[in-house]
């Protein structure tokens, strides 16, 4: 507690500082609302300036007098009771009559922000009328401009001039439930300028609006806040259930990342070793061909030297004869020394000094293989995990089409079945689609084509044409590969594409990207990759459709068949 000179002295400065003029000058409604949250912002260095000069606490319900000073309201009661002057406890100025105080509600929103932003706690609501022992208000009259405990609020329950007053819960600005243009308690409230009103201004400004008891407008918002408060929690709910599918799903992408991670260090091993197996073997190759190269110079030398030996032996026998004096002997010998001898030609004989790149490139070429099954291989396996069960649909089927029981096979039966002519039903293409379609995302599904001679396959789009004549092209809606002529291959494009596959198809997989706009075909035995439309712009579902074409007089017969996934092969 500060001794009366200091705090006087202190309070004498501090009055006198820009800030405390501000607050003296009563801005206009809207300028306190501009400025309050900057004041807000700053009220940790206001400690001084919203402390009272008489209890040297922080402002309660703080008044301003004349002169420009702010007190707290009791505080300047009790200082003005009981006496015939009325001063400023601060500057001394002396007042005719006793002020009518009234709450400075800009400095008392600026005290509430500080006490909040420093967790200072907001004073009860105390009765006005005691003069002892303050005790805690029951009620606040906005008519009467007082709160009463329940002791003095007895006179309001009892006199009947005092009981027509509208008692509300104790507040303690209760200056802002007063009309500031009649000075009434708002009581009342329009509906038509959706404002508090006074009963005066239900017959000036406000007359003829719809105006209604606060109790009862109160009644009907309560209504509102609780329907837009039970909005408010369901939205609540499923942001929650969004935040945790959200955190499911990093969940699982965290777990099939790891998986793929793990996938993938054993395929870059796996393709590390082929490589190092294509270098060895490469290497290999070329070591035997080194070895055999020098065992084919060494054959040339030791045949290159005999024929010296044997040319050297010659070369002395005629140097020989031609120093001799003998000549019948020279007569007689020299047909056998002047007959060729045995010896090769080599003049086109050498050695290769150049390594044969055929060998670098079959083996790259083999490797190229190799890395391309492989990779093939572990796509399939992956794409597999988006495996569905695909049940065909017997209301598109075609009339002649024949279906089995489980809606798994289909094959052309040469008459017609007398199905229901729906709408969605096949009449000229024979067609089947899966009952189920797909609008996002991906699946995968496989087809025994095994023992066709001919056949189509792939997705279409829900608005494919099903009335007449169909083209198998991404135009017409759908994506097809296609087998003609036991052997021809073609992917349906505009312009259908040419397929030259090693080994002929018995099982084909079919795989979609929703989202990348991706149809990719695959060999699932072979584990190889066909053919894939790639930038496709899906808009509608997708559906799984099967072709088996006619029978072709038997040679044709076999169905198509929807065939489980078999992860392990």
């Amino acid at each position: 507690m500060f001794s009366y000179p200091i705090a006087r002295k202190m309070y004498l400065r501090t009055a006198d500082t820009p800030r405390a003029k501000a607050m003296a000058e009563s801005p206009k409604p809207q300028e306190k609302r501009r400025n309050l949250s900057s004041l807000a912002s700053s009220a940790g260095s206001l400690t001084e300036e919203l402390q009272c000069y008489i209890c040297l606490d922080v402002f309660t319900d703080p008044v301003s007098t004349p002169c420009g000073h702010n007190f707290c309201k009791m505080c300047l009661k009790k200082c003005w009771d009981n006496r015939h002057d009325y001063s400023c406890p601060i500057c001394k100025e002396s007042f005719n009559q006793k002020p009518k105080l009234k709450v400075n509600t800009t400095l008392r929103e600026i005290v509430d922000h500080y006490k909040k932003k420093n967790h200072l706690k907001t004073p009860a609501v105390l009765c006005d009328i005691c003069t002892e022992t303050k005790q805690r208000a029951l009620k606040s009259c906005p008519a009467c401009q007082s709160s009463f405990c329940k002791a003095h609020l007895e006179r309001h329950l009892r006199v009947p001039g005092l009981k027509q007053h509208r008692l509300i819960n104790p507040v303690r600005n209760l200056q802002d439930h007063l009309c500031q243009k009649h000075d009434r308690p708002l009581e009342l409230f329009c509906r038509d300028d959706q404002t508090c009103v006074c009963v005066i201004c239900t017959v000036t400004k406000h007359k003829a609006h719809n105006s209604v008891p606060l109790e009862q407008e109160t009644e009907e918002k309560k209504s509102q806040l609780i329907k837009t408060q039970k909005d408010v929690q369901q939205m609540i709910q499923d942001r929650m259930k969004k935040i945790e599918q959200i955190q499911h799903s990093v969940k699982l992408r965290k777990n099939n990342t790891e998986k793929e991670k793990a996938d993938s260090v054993e395929l870059f091993t796996s393709l590390i070793r082929s490589i190092e197996r294509c270098q060895s073997e490469l290497l290999e190759v070329m070591e035997q061909k080194q070895t055999a190269a020098q065992n084919q110079a060494e054959e040339l030398i030791k045949e290159l030297e005999q024929e010296i030996t044997e040319l050297e032996r010659r070369n002395t026998e005629l140097e020989q004869l031609s120093h001799t004096e003998d000549h019948l002997h020279l007569l007689q010998i020299y047909p056998s020394l002047c007959r060729p001898l045995d010896t090769k030609i080599w003049t086109g004989i050498s050695i290769n000094t150049c390594v044969s790149v055929e060998t670098l490139r079959r083996a790259l070429t083999q490797l190229q293989k190799t890395l391309d099954d492989k990779l093939s291989q572990t796509v399939l396996k992956r794409i597999q995990q988006y495996a569905v069960d695909v049940t065909l649909d017997p209301h598109t089927a075609h009339p002649e089409l024949i279906l089995s029981e489980d809606g798994k096979k289909v094959q052309h039966g040469n008459l017609n079945q007398y199905y229901p002519d729906y709408d969605k039903r096949f009449d000229k293409s024979m067609i089947v689609l899966g009952n189920k379609g797909f609008s996002s995302g991906r699946f995968y599904f496989e087809v025994q084509v095994k023992g066709k001679t001919q056949w189509s396959l792939g997705v279409a789009r829900e608005s494919i044409n099903r009335k007449g004549a169909l083209n198998l092209c991404p135009e017409s809606g759908n994506w097809a590969l296609w087998q003609s002529n036991a052997k021809e291959y073609k992917a349906c494009e505009s312009s259908p594409v040419s397929l030259f596959l090693n080994e002929t198809l018995r099982k084909v997989g079919v795989f979609v990207d929703y989202e990348e706009g991706l149809v990719s075909f695959y060999d699932v035995e072979s584990r190889t990759h066909i053919y894939s439309f790639t930038g496709q712009a899906f808009t509608e579902k997708l559906y799984p459709f099967l072709s088996p074409w006619t029978n072709g007089a038997g040679k044709n017969s076999a169905p198509l068949i929807i065939s489980p996934v078999n992860y392990n092969e």
